[in-house]
């Protein structure tokens, strides 16, 4: 149950939103997050929370990024790891990061914690590719596809089909979803036994081999100036420090894009020319979810790596 009561006055007054037991209030529930489209904070937190039966539990018990754009996509954003100024429902988790900081990530366990950070002007959800019951073990080995301009997504779609292909060809069941912004990503569930260690060093084998075999399409290091025309995978995000947005989550981009589940069929109509159902917004994201279910949550079958 959400309801919200707005004092009189002004326009752009604080507004408390009544989400099932919770009140979270919402400062500036009309400033304008996406210029572009005059997409609203308040905008955003019923998409957020439209949304909910199906983003949640891709974020529940797994510590996540804050990617805050307090005065809209135009302005500067930025990274949050600590997790401060938490009304005391909302639970975190302590990771030891790379250099040995302690981070108390949020964890964001119920719709009216959407809502608190959509307040604080978050945007972009990104969780660790691990849950807290099982730190060491990533639940998906991921591949980032990121296509150098003036590759696109079409390039990326071609990319995507190769790296599905090789996956259920040694019994993995891939999965797709778009970046929200450039790129696609293709995970593949695992058995709850893997390691990081080992997704790693699978991810990095599989995408320097289809870089050996296609060089004019795809790279499989980070240095940027090799990218161009050619989609760069992404191995490097299969770490337990890494994070990777969430399905379902808003992106920052121009105009409110989303990162997406698509079907395979999607995808290879994409890799034909055909981009324009790999951008979808708020609205044609929840009528996708109507229509198809959470395709990232049906295709999630762990297998175990070769």
């Amino acid at each position: 149950m959400m309801r919200g009561r707005a004092p009189a006055g002004e326009p752009d007054e604080p507004i408390d939103l009544e989400i099932d037991t919770r009140i979270v209030r919402v400062t500036h529930p009309d400033r304008v997050l996406w210029p572009l489209t005059g997409t609203t904070k308040r905008r955003l937190i019923d998409y957020l929370l439209a949304i909910s039966p199906a983003l949640l539990p891709h974020l529940r018990r797994r510590p996540s990024m804050l990617w805050r754009f307090p005065e809209g996509v135009d302005r500067p954003g930025w990274f949050q790891a600590q997790c401060r100024s938490r009304p005391p429902w909302v639970e975190t988790f302590v990771v030891t990061g790379r250099r040995g900081d302690i981070l108390r990530y949020c964890l964001i366990e119920e719709r009216a914690a959407l809502a608190w950070v959509a307040n604080l002007g978050t945007i972009e959800l990104h969780p660790h590719g691990w849950t807290v019951d099982r730190p060491d073990n990533p639940t998906h080995v991921v591949f980032d596809l990121d296509p150098g301009p003036p590759a696109g997504l079409r390039e990326a779609a071609v990319v995507a089909l190769m790296i599905a292909d090789r996956l259920r060809s040694i019994g993995l069941h891939p999965i797709a979803k778009t970046s929200g912004a450039l790129g696609l990503h293709v995970a593949a569930a695992l058995d709850p036994v893997e390691t990081f260690e080992r997704s790693k060093s699978f991810s990095r084998r599989l995408a320097e081999e289809l870089a050996l075999a296609a060089p004019e399409k795809i790279v499989a290091r980070s240095d940027r100036t090799a990218r161009v025309g050619r989609v760069y995978i992404d191995w490097i995000q299969n770490d337990r420090n890494r994070q990777l947005v969430a399905p379902y989550s808003p992106r920052a981009t121009p105009v409110p894009q989303v990162s997406t589940p698509v079907t395979w069929e999607e995808i290879k109509v994409a890799a034909a020319g055909d981009v324009s159902g790999l951008r979808p917004r708020f609205t044609e994201v929840l009528q996708r979810l109507d229509r198809n279910g959470d395709l990232w949550a049906a295709g999630a079958v762990g297998a175990r790596l070769p």
